[in-house]
């Protein structure tokens, strides 16, 4: 268990929120925060090394979360990464839930409330999630979804976000805290240049079943300059590749997964990954060792392998 933090505020909901050069944005993500309709709520911003107003746009709104009844704490730490910024505020938690949405984002007028009474009347679930809208921050305007909605009849949730066919969208889930640091007792989350919501949601659906209230109660912010949309070099990619497969070796062991089909199955969900990236950039030879690997782990597919057979035949006469 959490040892010496098994005592949470009930009813109260924790904000966990990383930011980065974020001033521009996090205005707005702060008055949603503020208009929300739940009254029990506490926001823990962490500033990631910022080298723009982030902390002093922060700093402006410490009277206004005093007045409306709400916790405010601003963190300053170095620059690392998300996962790290995250790290910085999860000792400070002390809500009997827990969301971290991103600096630039939004909540809708009921995003807390609506989520905190569904796991009330529904006290056999230990978390839930909303479904979420695109927008553009400087036109207001619609965007397309980034992600795949999935199946939202389905519970089980850690396969469906690992292999990519359902969202993982940040702001959208609530857990329990209390569940949630008893995965990780030392309130210290896995550091990677990557991820931070694979680190905060995959241990917790392995265990738990996660239901999807059908609104859209989190807006999230399509802007070209973010961080997580930057066109990366070939060597970054790679690397960011990589860095997601130890990750994922990380978490595993995080959620005792030793049987030989699921460990299968997360070969497969590298070798994929790695097929891509091979074909993407032209290197056959890793993209035959992909293809290798998903035979051994019987995650070749008619439909990869026809694929695979007409680009090294465009390739051999071409």
């Amino acid at each position: 268990m959490d040892s010496g933090y098994q005592k949470y505020t009930k009813d109260l909901v924790s904000i966990v929120t990383p930011v980065f050069n974020g001033g521009y944005y996090l205005q707005r993500m702060l008055d949603s925060i503020l208009n929300q309709t739940y009254p029990q709520i506490e926001m823990i911003l962490v500033d990631d090394g910022s080298t723009d107003d982030t902390v002093q746009t922060a700093q402006r709104y410490q009277q206004r979360f005093a007045e409306r009844g709400f916790g405010y704490r601003i963190i300053q730490s170095a620059h690392k990464n998300a996962s790290a910024a995250i790290n910085q505020g999860l000792p400070y938690v002390t809500g009997e839930y827990l969301i971290w949405p991103d600096s630039d984002d939004i909540l809708e007028l009921e995003s807390v409330e609506k989520r905190v009474e569904f796991l009330k009347k529904n006290p056999q679930y230990q978390c839930v999630r909303s479904l979420s809208y695109y927008f553009d921050p400087d036109s207001g305007e619609s965007r397309k979804a980034e992600e795949q909605i999935g199946d939202l009849e389905k519970e089980s949730l850690f396969w469906d976000i690992l292999e990519v066919k359902t969202f993982v969208c940040c702001g959208c889930y609530m857990l329990k805290s209390e569940h949630f640091f008893s995965i990780y007792s030392d309130r210290h989350i896995p550091e990677y240049p990557v991820g931070q919501n694979f680190q905060m949601l995959l241990p917790y659906m392995y265990q738990h079943k996660c239901p999807t209230l059908r609104e859209a109660l989190y807006g999230v912010c399509v802007r070209k300059g973010s961080h997580s949309r930057r066109k990366l070099t070939q060597a970054e990619e790679e690397l960011k590749y990589l860095d997601y497969e130890n990750l994922v070796d990380e978490i595993a062991g995080i959620c005792g997964i030793h049987d030989k089909k699921s460990l299968s199955r997360i070969g497969c969900w590298k070798a994929r990954r790695r097929y891509s990236i091979s074909v993407k950039y032209g290197r056959k030879k890793e993209m035959l060792y992909a293809l290798y690997q998903l035979f051994l782990n019987h995650g070749m597919t008619k439909t990869l392998l026809i694929e695979a057979f007409w680009r090294l035949w465009d390739d051999f006469f071409h």
